[in-house]
């Protein structure tokens, strides 16, 4: 591996030991075995590394290809309870990647390069929920479905990180959020 991957791979480690407000170029430097010089030359700054690294983290998360062993009908209330299931149980433990997105939200406005990067990000984050949900490869979500299916996703999976965050005694799982969805959608049909 060379600096540039070694870079992103101890950042990774960084933001989920220290989260990002605490990790340091140093601690990047460290933790990656390279020098303080390569991670402006590779990436322009630390926190563009960072935001970077972030991303990266999210992508992992995902289910590598079509519905990632997943037993429910693509588009089924099944398949929605699997996958946010599924995502619950990644926001269960200690150092969870999914507490690390409160801070970098909070930290928006202060770090404007990092919140462009991610917003940037936020469709393909959509795109890969909606993959995931309706049981078909990513490139062929089209930008419309990404922009409002994924959206919604994406905005439920928002909240459910600040519930997860903030209190977790209380916070939903795969069942009662599908449960809320299967109540919606009932009371939609009478309307």
């Amino acid at each position: 591996m060379g600096h540039r991957e070694d870079l992103l791979d101890g950042a990774k480690r960084c933001l989920l030991e220290k989260g990002f407000a605490r990790t340091t170029a140093r601690d990047i430097v460290k933790e990656s075995g390279t020098n303080l010089a390569s991670i402006g030359y590779h990436y322009g700054s630390k926190d563009a590394l960072l935001a970077q690294a972030y991303i990266a983290l999210v992508e992992e998360m995902s289910f590598d290809g079509g519905d990632g062993g997943l037993t429910g009908a693509p588009g089924s209330l099944e398949r929605f309870r699997e996958v946010w299931s599924n995502i619950v149980d990644s926001m269960r433990g200690p150092g969870s990647m999914w507490r690390l997105s409160v801070e970098i939200v909070t930290m928006g406005d202060q770090l404007p390069e990092v919140r462009d990067r991610l917003a940037r990000a936020q469709r393909e984050g959509g795109r890969g929920l909606t993959s995931l949900m309706m049981g078909v490869p990513e490139e062929e979500v089209s930008d419309e479905t990404a922009d409002t299916l994924g959206r919604f996703y994406m905005t439920l999976m928002s909240g459910l990180i600040s519930q997860w965050t903030f209190d977790p005694k209380t916070a939903p799982d795969g069942d009662a959020l599908t449960e809320g969805l299967r109540q919606i959608v009932e009371a939609a049909s009478r309307s």
